[in-house]
């Protein structure tokens, strides 16, 4: 079973290969759903060549599944010859006005159905076999028996389903709700998220609308609210004529007196938060309804969300297949659950009931990326940078003794109070390698780090362990942010891409802080 994983910039792309991803889907331009991933612009094109010739075998696929309208598909033809210079596997569209386009210009690349073309029968799919797609990647409303019958009628057609990631209280993530609260429609590209905010419920009332305010003058509603008053609570024919009645409302916390109508249909729930899907444990099971390929969810998420989860997925997949023992896979396995993430479900796989359930609070995770490690320097580089960091000790020296006494008192003594601002530069250590460190997040020297790579679960690196220092001067650094240039000098073997984290001191077992959508 392929692995597809999401990579939202040129960084994601190389993460997602190098922790195991068979495939990494990306967005170009404005004509992906996540417009607010980085994406792929200019001439990056020429580094997603260089990575698909680091991991040969490895498959690069497109999303252009926004809703093309007439000034989009002129906009896309005026890009083609930038586009082809992309090392395309295959587009993912739901727009059927692409087609022709994509097979005209991209005769080389597959066609691969979106979900969101909410493509859930065997008779939809053979016709979009008819049409020339290699893939449909199923809507997220299939159960494990429809799949199954679905391959069954199409055993030549590829289905892709996504197996972990947030999901939307919408059909196939058609949604509207960003659009109409902010004007900025999920459909090209621009969600804000809108389900996952904090609202208050109520109903319409002539003057408006309060928490818990009942429309008196609805005779459907008499029951309920007489229900309410008494503290009771509704029968389930109550409940569903209140929701069914058009009289319920949300109330944004951050958009007083903005009321967003809520409706409740026989098969549908429209709104609110649902949990993030997560089938890792229930990979057999897609793979015997016929899934061919299984999709993680998160071009917006951050590199350790991908390297993590894909590192999880790969290590899953491996096993089923054989390749690896349980043993092995299970703490990989059991390692997503230290990735940023939401309560999770099965969704529709195995009935809708679990589909139906929805979560409070933002992902939480119990530890913080700090950085990843970029590449080893040669000794040669060592040297450089280590004769840097010596000739600005000795600068640094010269001029203290220069200064009149006094003054230089002043310094000696502020320095001593203050050592963090004395010029130190890197000493060499015997059996210590300098390691290039792109740091992410604000790290003090002494902090304990934890090591992650695609085939090491986890390495602590203490904090008397490692130095860090100016990769461009060679001085030693007493703390680390994203705009220094940094490298970490251990005794530690580290390979290139091992993902450096922290652990969260605000993390607290078993409890999803609510700070944050």
């Amino acid at each position: 079973m392929e692995l597809v994983c999401p990579a939202g910039n040129i960084e994601k792309l190389e993460y997602a290969y190098n922790y195991g991803a068979d495939t990494a889907y990306i967005g170009l331009k404005k004509f992906s759903l996540r417009v607010k991933a980085d994406n792929f612009y200019e001439d990056e094109f020429n580094r997603v060549i260089d990575l698909k010739k680091r991991f040969p075998g490895k498959r690069l696929f497109c999303a252009l599944n926004i809703a093309f309208h007439n000034q989009d598909v002129k906009a896309f033809m005026d890009n083609l010859d930038y586009f082809r210079q992309y090392p395309i596997d295959a587009f993912i569209v739901q727009d059927l006005g692409m087609v022709d386009i994509l097979q005209k210009n991209f005769p080389d690349a597959h066609l691969h159905l979106s979900t969101q073309a909410s493509c859930m029968n065997k008779n939809a799919v053979k016709m979009y076999g008819k049409l020339g797609f290699k893939r449909v990647v199923l809507g997220r409303e299939v159960s494990l028996n429809e799949i199954r019958e679905i391959k069954d009628a199409n055993p030549d057609i590829e289905l892709e389903c996504f197996a972990h990631g947030a999901m939307c209280i919408a059909y196939s993530g058609r949604c509207l709700m960003s659009a109409y609260l902010t004007g900025r429609s999920a459909q090209s590209g621009f969600c804000s998220h809108t389900c996952r905010w904090d609202y208050d419920l109520g109903l319409k009332t002539e003057s408006g609308a309060k928490k818990i305010e009942l429309a008196s003058d609805a005779q459907m509603l008499a029951a309920a609210e007489k229900a309410l008053a008494e503290g009771k609570k509704l029968s389930p024919a109550d409940a569903k004529a209140l929701a069914q009645s058009g009289f319920l409302i949300l109330q944004e916390h951050k958009r007083p007196g903005e009321y967003f109508p809520v409706f409740e249909g026989d098969n549908f729930t429209a709104i609110l938060s649902s949990k993030d899907l997560c089938m890792i444990d229930h990979l057999r099971d897609m793979k015997e309804a016929g899934v061919d390929a299984c999709k993680i969810e998160g071009r917006m998420k951050s590199i350790y969300y991908v390297a993590m989860v894909t590192r999880a997925y790969r290590h899953a997949i491996d096993m089923l297949e054989g390749k690896i023992s349980e043993e092995e896979a299970a703490p990989f396995i059991a390692s997503l659950q230290e990735v940023p993430h939401r309560e999770t479900t099965t969704g529709f796989y195995y009935g809708r009931a679990r589909a139906d359930e929805t979560t409070v609070g933002a992902s939480d995770s119990p530890y913080e990326l700090a950085g990843t490690i970029e590449k080893k320097f040669t000794s040669e580089e060592e040297d450089k940078i280590f004769a840097n960091g010596a000739a600005l000790e000795k600068a640094r020296k010269d001029e203290i003794e220069a200064m009149h006494p006094n003054m230089r008192a002043e310094v000696e003594k502020d320095l001593e109070q203050n050592p963090e601002k004395q010029v130190l530069g890197c000493k060499k250590i015997p059996g210590y390698k300098l390691y290039q460190y792109n740091s992410l997040n604000k790290t003090t020297k002494g902090t304990e780090l934890e090591l992650v790579s695609p085939d090491v679960l986890s390495k602590n690196l203490s904090g008397k362990d490692y130095i860090f220092v100016n990769s461009k001067n060679g001085t030693v650094l007493s703390w680390v942010n994203p705009d220094h240039d940094c490298a970490i000098y251990t005794n530690a073997d580290i390979s290139e891409g091992t993902l450096v984290r922290t652990k969260d001191e605000g993390f607290v077992e078993g409890q999803v802080r609510t700070s944050g959508r």
